[in-house]
């Protein structure tokens, strides 16, 4: 069965909260590239109430503590990592070698870390409080990530890359990592544009990632399309002047 065959028949339903890209947009931006049809339940009517019964056990297989989560068939899986890596191996995004597939796992659960600290400069106290009532503290969790652990996640991804020749992170093969760091990249523009300009004129090789993944046809049609939702200040990457500490 040819890889459009295969999309015709295997219908994904993608579980996000409305509004916002967020962790689910890593998952779209596979769904995206691949060609594969899915459903995003969030973009629909009553989308709120939709994705929140799914949590807890609300769907088939295994309860999900949050979204992203997606169901396939019999399959239902949460986390965006192992999401990814699951469509990644269904849809030629995964290296077919185990050692292969556990180094792009590696590095998009590292993706996963770096989203996780800039979602913490603005909520680094509890993601049930305001901004508003923890600014103190997001000052002081801003400034040590955009002094030193924003470059120093640049500085790791420009290594990988050096280290596999180019132009992906595993050398001449798009995967799964690659559309997670383009991601990546674009939250941390968007979130601390100044901080982000200081430490990627230290690389040499992101940017090029980054404009090589966004001229993809698929990605790129849907990066013009209604279906790429913007960055906005209720989601992971929030522009928060403020916390730019270039």
């Amino acid at each position: 069965m040819t890889r459009r065959l295969l999309h015709l028949v295997s219908m994904y339903t993608l579980i996000y909260w409305p509004g916002i890209p967020g962790r689910g947009e890593f998952v779209r931006l596979l769904l995206e590239e691949a060609g594969a049809p899915y459903e995003d339940v969030g973009r629909g009517p009553d989308g709120e109430r939709l994705v929140a019964s799914y949590l807890g056990g609300g769907g088939k297989g295994t309860p999900a503590l949050a979204p992203p989560i997606l169901r396939h068939g019999k399959v239902t899986l949460a986390q965006t990592a192992a999401i990814c890596d699951y469509l990644g191996q269904r849809h030629n995004l995964a290296p077919r070698d185990e050692a292969g597939r556990s180094q792009v796992l590696q590095l998009a659960l590292t993706i996963a870390d770096a989203v996780a600290e800039a979602h913490d400069t603005h909520h680094p106290l509890s993601s049930a409080a305001y901004y508003e009532d923890q600014r103190e503290a997001a000052h002081d969790k801003a400034s040590h990530f955009t002094g030193q652990r924003l470059p120093w996640f640049l500085d790791y991804f420009e290594a990988v890359l050096q280290d596999s020749g180019g132009p992906y992170l595993t050398g001449q093969r798009l995967s799964y990592a690659d559309l997670s760091l383009f991601q990546l990249l674009s939250g941390l523009e968007y979130a601390f544009p100044r901080a982000y300009a200081k430490a990627i004129a230290a690389t040499s090789r992101l940017e090029p990632l980054r404009r090589q993944v966004a001229s993809r046809p698929f990605i790129a049609a849907y990066l013009a399309s209604p279906r790429r939702l913007a960055f906005n200040e209720n989601g992971i990457f929030r522009r928060y002047p403020e916390l730019d500490l270039a």
